[in-house]
């Protein structure tokens, strides 16, 4: 039997969709994420349909609200990929810087705005700069991906296919990712607090008035 390669701009797609969905609600963004849809396909398409027809039906105060009490009030599912690799310790840094050089290398300008390793900006970067700079730091972070995906499913949250569409752009996990990730939301990330320093270094969030495919990471 012949597996079916992947098609790279598919992932592309579904990558631009999956940051849409996964941004703080604005207006537009809804109907921005389903004309991406009508293009996407697979088993990512099929996720991301589960939570853009979840989030339609709610209203955007709504959205906004349980927005902040998902991914800001609950540790599990920070977006933020490098706090479960290296927690409130100095590596944490140097990982972000990881991050910020893969966008200086692409020519992304970086003003000031949401931090490199948060997500949504992540997957703009991977589907609108560079594919595959992208899908490696998607791919190293694995892991952190699997702790957020199942913290939103424990909370039966709307959000989990659409970082389950993430999950199924990627390698297949490992039993010892899986084994890292469950270790991880249980006794949580690597913990040092002494000689931290703010890094302040960071990427512009999407803005309402940007085209969601394609500018804001220019």
């Amino acid at each position: 039997m012949r597996l079916r390669k992947r098609s790279p701009l598919a992932d592309r797609l579904a990558w631009q969709c999956a940051s849409l969905l996964l941004s703080y609600p604005r207006p537009g963004q809804l109907d921005s994420a389903a004309e991406l849809l009508r293009h996407a396909e697979g088993a990512a398409a099929e996720q991301l349909t589960i939570t853009h027809r979840a989030l339609r039906g709610i209203d955007l105060m709504t959205a906004a609200q349980q927005y902040v009490a998902t991914f800001d009030m609950r540790r599990r599912a920070t977006m933020y990929l490098t706090y479960w690799t290296a927690g409130d310790t100095r590596n944490r840094g140097r990982a972000m810087l990881e991050f910020a050089d893969a966008y200086r290398r692409a020519g992304v300008v970086m003003p000031d705005g949401e931090a490199p390793d948060h997500l949504p900006v992540v997957l703009e970067f991977a589907a609108t700069v560079d594919p595959e700079a992208g899908r490696r730091l998607l791919g190293e972070h694995r892991v952190a991906l699997e702790v957020l995906f199942q913290a939103l499913v424990d909370a039966e949250s709307p959000y989990a296919p659409a970082v389950r569409a993430v999950l199924s752009t990627l390698r297949a996990a490992t039993d010892g990712d899986l084994r890292r990730a469950r270790r991880l939301a249980a006794e949580g990330p690597p913990a040092e607090a002494v000689g931290l320093q703010p890094f302040t270094l960071t990427v512009p969030p999407r803005r309402a008035d940007t085209d969601p495919r394609g500018g804001a990471l220019t």
